[in-house]
């Protein structure tokens, strides 16, 4: 993991209000699955290739969907901080429908698979990636579902069941009552639209330093160096009985290492010389993802990435939200309420999470972590 004791400097930032890609906030329009690199590969492709015009602009537009955030919870939302950061809750969803039913059968609605909240410093020029364990009981708050019903909150409940429960809305809803800080964005990335994505981009290497075996998430791969391609990706960052102790903590760290590993490589995929390969990267991941409305279009989405493009794998911290196993059931994790805390007020006021924040966690101390490397 990078050091990120020095943050862009955040001192001197005084209180307010913040809108859009600069770091400030957009006001709310009237109108209106995950992997932090997909997004940040979605949104950075397109500042790339400069598509604006004609055909190309309106396809991709197109391709986009949007959720209205900012009409969905109203005021009901922490205050923004106008310190020059950024807040944007990320998630994977595991839809079974459509093209992602091979993976396996719905059980009710779709959950969010992986959560990340990434935190851009002020300057744009480090984050902070904080995964949040979809076993994770928390108390889910009030929420209202798609269709408009009353979806009533209740204590020790699974993470993922906000989404379950009430859509992306509730998702957000659930992250800024847990962390007391308003997500600024959005994004969503589905199952199938990430395979497509790293097929596009040709694959990732990586190397394992033993066997990865899992009929679950169909990933068989022997110790050594691979290419892996967009079936083998997805099976990696799904994986959760191939590695460590079987639970969502080792999936999380093999995430996060696959994420490293595609970040140290995203900027060589040739895109200038190759004009076809530059399109089909752009159709593929905003084909991929689901954003709040304030990023639903070529132009938001191309002018919220000129703010991310410099951040690198070197520049990114990633911690998993403190957490023990929960004494009452082996498969359920709790916060860790005083370490938890320390990491939200340090993102509030844009500091680096510090290290005595995670020293207790289980959710750091597992044996997956240096399984995989893009050594």
């Amino acid at each position: 993991m990078a050091d990120e004791s020095t943050p862009a400097d955040p001192a001197g930032s005084e209180p307010g209000r913040r809108r859009g890609g600069g770091g400030r906030r957009r006001k709310p329009r009237k109108r209106s699955k995950a992997l932090v690199v997909t997004a940040w590969t979605a949104a950075s492709v397109v500042v790339i290739g400069g598509v604006g015009i004609g055909f190309v602009y309106f396809k991709l537009n197109g391709n986009i969907k949007g959720v209205d955030i900012n009409a969905a919870l109203g005021t009901d939302r922490p205050v923004d901080i106008d310190n020059g950061s950024q807040d944007i809750l990320v998630l994977g969803s595991d839809s079974r429908s459509g093209d992602n039913a091979k993976y396996g059968k719905d059980e009710g609605a779709a959950r969010s698979d992986t959560a990340m909240i990434v935190h851009v410093y002020k300057g744009h020029k480090k984050a902070s990636v904080v995964s949040i364990p979809r076993d994770t009981l928390i108390s889910r708050p009030d929420c209202t579902t798609d269709d408009g019903k009353d979806a009533p909150g209740a204590q020790r409940q699974m993470f993922n069941t906000a989404y379950e429960v009430g859509g992306p809305a509730c998702a957000v809803k659930t992250v800024e009552k847990m962390s007391g800080i308003r997500m600024d964005h959005y994004v969503e990335v589905d199952f199938s639209g990430f395979k497509k994505l790293i097929d596009t981009l040709g694959g990732v290497d990586i190397t394992t330093k033993k066997a990865i075996r899992d009929k679950d998430s169909h990933l068989d791969l022997d110790a050594g160096t691979h290419t892996l391609n967009g079936e083998q990706a997805l099976g990696l960052v799904r994986t959760r009985h191939g590695v460590g102790d079987g639970s969502d903590l080792g999936r999380i760290q093999l995430q996060q290492a696959f994420i490293k590993a595609l970040l140290d490589q995203v900027k060589d995929v040739g895109v200038f010389s190759n004009p076809k390969k530059l399109y089909d990267l752009a159709n593929d991941a905003t084909s991929a993802i689901t954003t709040d409305s304030d990023l639903n279009d070529v132009r938001s989405l191309a002018g919220f990435a000129g703010g991310l493009k410099g951040i690198g794998a070197g520049d990114m911290k990633m911690v998993t939200l403190p957490i023990q196993y929960d004494p009452a059931d082996p498969n359920r994790v709790l916060p860790l309420e005083e370490a938890d805390q320390q990491v939200w007020d340090a993102l509030r006021a844009d500091r680096a999470i510090p290290k005595s924040a995670t020293k207790k966690s289980a959710g750091d101390k597992g044996d997956a972590g240096d399984v995989v490397s893009s050594d």
